[in-house]
């Protein structure tokens, strides 16, 4: 059998490298298929290059069947201490090790032992934050997957040394899961393998952890917020819209659906931050998915709003490189983005196209008002000019953006 190609995420796997041996626990996190397996098998790679015998790695995934027996966290703790080594370092990696019951009581045994490092991954933010916050508090450490990034996706495909913009819209249309990457823009397995996905994160990882969950429901409410992206939702809209289609739900249980399927990293709420007040806003937040392809499915039917849809994919680029991200509030008008960051903040504003001057005077009011000196970007899909300057707001195509390093 051919093996498949693994694109290094350097990122990710810098993480690892630097929290190697600390004494932490490494916590994984992510969406469903986002590469998180995968990342624990480049850091074995990496432990093996080095020198790290075989013997000294425990890997299992806890979403195989032949690891069922071990989803008593008793049986996981019995299993790995049988295969620790008693003389050197082991590395213990669990991949989904939500599926074990009270799994951060074999984590937190694990912990203590000496010359044992753990990692571990999951596939819900609710179980692995409250859980592990609850036991372990101080003594973990977290980062976020996300799939594929453009400049991760052209890596896998090659494609894209053409015309970037092309590349961008395959991008946006097909979704960035790396299985999609290696699916080559084969439309009619790139369709079946993303409602394999969403049912799997619905059905796992929402729907089982709300217990006796109306999924028609829950799909409601995730139709809805994939339909709009970069729109300001509440709680109230989403359930006066479900009853306008003929269906009865309490604004509590769209409450508790609403933060499920955030949980399960399916959506990412992102709040309002009054920039000259320097206050977060706990009203009309906005959402977006974390796949721009899951969303482009469950709306086949439907316009492609191109101006959110890039909104999005900018939001989440914005996440992979460590910003804090909300909307920005400034008195009527609104910024797209405020992104903080260790080395600082910067404002971004996205549309499709500025070419009209009166859509181009209309993005940069915002950005013209800010109070302070901070870059500040506007970012668009249009070819000429590729690149400008706005009296100190730099005009990038989105592309370009997403490659800059």
């Amino acid at each position: 059998m051919k093996q498949q190609k693994l694109i290094k995420r350097q990122h990710y796997q810098n993480w690892m490298n630097a929290w190697r041996e600390k004494p932490v626990i490494k916590v994984v996190s992510g969406v469903r298929r986002c590469g998180k397996s995968t990342l624990f098998r480049l850091f074995m790679d990496d432990l093996l290059a080095e020198g790290v015998l075989p013997d000294q790695i425990i890997s299992l995934n806890l979403e195989e069947l032949e690891y069922e027996h071990l989803l008593n966290y008793r049986t996981l703790y019995g299993y790995i201490m049988e295969r620790l080594s008693p003389a050197n370092h082991t590395w213990v990696l669990l991949d989904e090790v939500q599926n074990c019951k009270h799994f951060e009581k074999a984590v937190d045994s694990l912990f203590v032992k000496d010359n044992v490092d753990v990692y571990i991954t999951g596939s819900n933010a609710h179980m692995l934050s409250g859980e592990l916050a609850t036991l372990l508090s101080g003594r973990y450490v977290q980062i976020e997957v996300l799939p594929f990034s453009f400049a991760e996706s052209l890596s896998f495909t090659e494609e894209g040394k053409e015309n970037l913009t092309t590349a961008l819209m395959n991008y946006i249309k097909n979704g960035a899961f790396p299985a999609i990457a290696a699916l080559k823009n084969e439309e009619t397995l790139i369709g079946p393998y993303l409602d394999g996905v969403y049912d799997s994160i619905l059905l796992k990882d929402v729907a089982t952890r709300l217990g006796g969950a109306d999924v028609p429901a829950l799909e409601s409410i995730a139709k809805f917020l994939f339909s709009n992206v970069g729109s300001p939702v509440s709680v109230k809209k989403i359930a006066d819209t479900i009853h306008s289609a003929g269906r009865t739900i309490s604004i509590n249980t769209v409450d508790k659906y609403l933060r499920a399927l955030c949980d399960s990293y399916l959506f990412y709420q992102v709040n309002r931050y009054d920039i000259k007040g320097r206050q977060y806003l706990k009203t009309r937040s906005k959402y977006y998915a974390v796949d721009s392809g899951l969303r482009a499915r469950k709306l086949s039917s439907e316009s492609p709003d191109i101006g959110h849809v890039l909104e999005n994919i900018v939001y989440l680029e914005l996440r992979r490189r460590g910003a804090r991200v909300s909307i920005g509030k400034l008195a009527e008008k609104e910024v797209d983005f405020v992104a903080i960051r260790g080395d600082g903040t910067a404002y971004y504003q996205v549309a499709a196209t500025v070419l009209d001057e009166n859509t181009l005077r209309r993005e940069l009011e915002p950005l013209q008002r800010i109070p302070d000196h901070h870059p500040k970007f506007l970012l668009t899909l249009d070819e000429i000019p590729r690149t400008a300057n706005h009296n100190g707001i730099r005009q990038l195509h989105v592309a370009d953006w997403l490659l800059a390093p």
